[in-house]
């Protein structure tokens, strides 16, 4: 049986641009279900002022069966807060061989939690990850836009559409011709 669904994390001031690509075209041209997903139930407001309802909460969730990936936006709460049942519903998904996505802020929560010190890695710089304690992975850190590695994705603050192409080719959304093509267009245009 194919997994379906995928969830995006929300946090408040999530970063509501960044992950906007993949659930887009994952959630209409393809089988996969987007859901939110947050420590609570209450609507969770973007950085862009997009007032989003949560659909499930990390607590109560446990059919990591059905679970294709895990997204985490960027947004300018990851480095102010713990967000320890995030961590923990990320460790479990993670046991589970869910593939997760994080950019920008996000991919420096996974750094504040332990996640990135065995992977290859990216994100918006070294330096920002050599000031977060307990950081012991700068020998796995690559300067990219977007690295994939062990079940991660990580990219940068302006890896959006490169984020999306990585995230499409894990779920095999569309053919890999089509998926290139797509991306390709986002990089040189779509009229030449």
């Amino acid at each position: 049986m194919k997994k379906d669904q995928i969830l995006l994390v929300l946090t408040e001031n999530w970063n509501d641009w960044e992950a906007s690509y993949a659930i887009a075209v994952a959630n209409s041209f393809t089988d996969y279900k987007v859901q939110t997903v947050a420590i609570d139930k209450m609507d969770k407001v973007s950085m862009g002022g997009i007032r989003a309802r949560v659909d499930l909460t990390m607590n109560t969730f446990n059919n990591f069966t059905d679970l294709a990936m895990v997204i985490l936006p960027g947004g300018l709460s990851w480095m102010e807060k713990d967000y320890h049942e995030i961590a923990y519903f990320l460790k479990k998904a993670s046991k589970q061989e869910v593939p997760i996505a994080a950019i920008c802020g996000a991919t420096e929560f996974l750094c504040k939690q332990g996640f990135l010190n065995n992977i290859n890695h990216t994100g918006d710089s070294l330096e920002q990850f050599q000031t977060i304690k307990g950081y012991t992975g700068e020998e796995h850190y690559v300067q990219a836009q977007v690295v994939v590695d062990q079940g991660f994705i990580t990219a940068n603050e302006t890896a959006a559409v490169a984020f999306a192409y990585e995230i499409f080719k894990i779920l095999a959304v569309d053919s890999e011709e089509e998926m290139a093509e797509w991306f390709d267009n986002f990089i040189h245009g779509a009229i030449r």
